[in-house]
């Protein structure tokens, strides 16, 4: 597949999805029918088709009608070939419909323009207030920037001449240390990639690492440490601690050990189940990293879907899940040592109420700031980043050091 095709590909599957729920708004409207009485082929047309006629005007509009007419005939769906063309040729009449001019709800019709279900909006806006929930979810839609970070094997000055050379665009990162933003120069990155050179991670997750601040010498544990990224990460700025990375699943664990032969990062690697007592003696760890499975709604830009498979109760059950695995992480710290805890959500339930939770059962513990930029320190000594402030995903950090 040539390079601006594989790219067409990626923004219009990512778009689509981000879009959804709008661009079936305006389907209805234009179709005089819900989406959800249309064969799947037919519905999947005429959302590609939409996307493109209003959010990439770099494409003819005779071009996305046309393409969407063909897609519905491939299906053998040929029957429904004039159907999509008709609504389509309509829309190019109407490029200025709004689905959400008439609502006068400000949660609805927010939830219609950025394609966020009500739920969400509401949550949200009780949590943080309705302009921040406003810059969030508009945020939500964006194209999120490509960040690497160098490994062990890198030449840095060699790879920034070849990124260079290819034309890519590099800007430094102004969240985490040595993280770099690009654009363009995608077969060099992914040569790159290949040969283990640099690695492709979210500025926020890169984070971690440098707030867990390993030494030489320390016993780090990563608690749930698949795909690896962070495990990775802390091995390569402490090359001569121990760091252990453990994951419920083999297949995971057999991804984290290949990324580490990559990158030729020391880890190893262990399979245990972090709701359980973990299978160390106590206190035993100097530095111990929690990053919680989350409903991972910091990430929505780059995984759009989870918006609309996400229910309220999984926020509930998540919760659950993350009190008993930041009990059983803080087992092994030993006296002195440091706990990080942190998620790549941004609901309150998975953050702030399971550490204060924590902390109210764990009086031998107290909070300190994670190390990590001071602008990005909340008052209380938790550290966010949110896509519409800081450009990368949405995480929650939080510190603690046992001091008993």
């Amino acid at each position: 597949m040539r390079e601006d095709d594989r790219a067409l590909c990626h923004e219009l599957v990512l778009g689509v999805l981000r879009r959804k729920l709008w661009l079936d708004r305006v389907i209805e409207h234009f179709a005089d029918r819900s989406p959800e009485k249309l064969d799947l082929s037919v519905q999947l047309a005429l959302e590609l088709g939409l996307y493109q006629l209003k959010f990439l005007t770099r494409i003819p509009a005779s071009a996305a009608v046309n393409e969407s007419v063909n897609l519905v005939r491939a299906t053998r769906e040929k029957s429904a070939a004039s159907f999509v063309n008709a609504v389509l040729r309509r829309a190019t009449r109407e490029l200025d419909y709004d689905p959400g001019s008439g609502v006068t709800d400000r949660i609805e019709r927010l939830s219609i323009e950025t394609s966020h279900p009500a739920w969400l909006i509401e949550r949200w806006s009780k949590a943080f207030g309705i302009d921040e929930a406003t810059e969030f979810a508009r945020a939500n839609n964006e194209m999120p920037p490509n960040a690497f970070r160098f490994t062990a094997l890198t030449d840095r000055d060699e790879v920034m001449r070849e990124l260079r050379s290819a034309e890519a665009e590099l800007t430094a990162s102004r969240v985490s240390p040595e993280a770099w933003r690009v654009k363009g120069g995608s077969p060099v990155i992914r040569a790159l990639i290949d040969r283990g050179a640099i690695y492709m991670q979210d500025e926020a997750s890169q984070l971690l690492a440098y707030a867990l601040d390993a030494e030489p010498g320390d016993r780090v544990l990563d608690v749930t440490a698949a795909p690896g990224s962070k495990a990775t990460h802390i091995a390569k700025l402490a090359p001569e601690a121990m760091v252990i990375a453990g994951d419920i699943h083999s297949h995971r664990a057999e991804t984290m050990q290949r990324l580490a032969a990559k990158q030729r990062a020391r880890i190893h690697v262990i399979l245990h189940d972090a709701t359980k007592a973990l299978p160390f003696p106590n206190e035993s760890f100097d530095r111990v990293l929690l990053d919680a499975p989350c409903s991972g709604t910091g990430t929505l830009r780059r995984n759009p879907e989870i918006r609309y498979r996400l229910k309220e109760r999984n926020i509930v059950e998540l919760n659950q899940q993350q009190r008993s695995m930041i009990s059983n992480a803080a087992s092994v710290v030993r006296q002195g040592g440091r706990l990080i805890y942190s998620t790549c959500s941004v609901e309150p339930e998975e953050n702030e109420q399971v550490v204060e939770s924590f902390l109210g059962a764990h009086s031998e513990f107290a909070k300190v700031a994670p190390a990590v930029p001071k602008e990005l320190i909340m008052g209380v000594g938790y550290a966010r980043t949110w896509p519409q402030h800081d450009g990368c995903d949405g995480f929650f950090i939080a510190g603690f050091e046992r001091r008993r």
